[in-house]
């Protein structure tokens, strides 16, 4: 905390005019953190082709994990679980909330199977991703966060789209980098 009044070049007593304590300077970091707004903007959008979204959005997932050092992660689970409890689960019902939405959006547009549980799929989606951050902070893979992400994001694609679907994945995968 010391340290960051010094960078910011205010005192220890402006400092706590914004901040009482760690705790609170790192909720109100996670609460700044853009990809919740980031979700909203682009699942709303009526226009956008369900298998677009998801590629568009699943680059910017990337993107964020990126930001987030696994050992950083581990930390706040470990000290903050009060900080960091509230945020996970904010996020978590996020993405539930993006994968139906996706999912429904996919459906009209021809592009999804009609066949699918919307719920099942989109708890399995969460817990995939869940168990895929485990797996990183554990150090229990020798793959980088990409590939595992990436690999994960190919088996949802081709597990939920139809023919028409998947041909258009085809055509769109090489535009994007996940």
């Amino acid at each position: 905390m010391d340290d960051i009044a010094r960078e910011l070049g205010i005192s220890k007593k402006t400092r706590y005019q914004y901040v009482s304590n760690k705790a609170e300077l790192i909720s109100k970091i996670l609460d700044s953190d853009e990809f919740h707004s980031k979700c909203l903007e682009n699942f709303n959008n009526p226009d956008t082709n369900a298998i677009d979204e998801l590629l568009e959005i699943s680059v910017q997932v990337s993107k964020d994990l990126k930001k987030y050092s696994p050992s950083a992660i581990y930390d706040l689970h470990k000290y903050y679980p009060e900080v960091i409890k509230p945020f996970m689960e904010r996020r978590r019902s996020l993405v539930l909330d993006f994968i139906r939405a996706n999912l429904l959006k996919g459906i009209r547009q021809e592009m999804y199977r009609t066949d699918l549980d919307v719920e099942l799929i989109a708890l399995l989606y969460i817990k995939k991703l869940e168990s895929t951050h485990e797996m990183i902070l554990n150090g229990d893979v020798n793959y980088t966060l990409e590939q595992i992400l990436s690999v994960m994001f190919e088996n949802h694609i081709r597990g939920i789209c139809n023919e028409a679907g998947i041909r258009h994945y085809e055509n769109q995968k090489s535009k994007y980098q996940i």
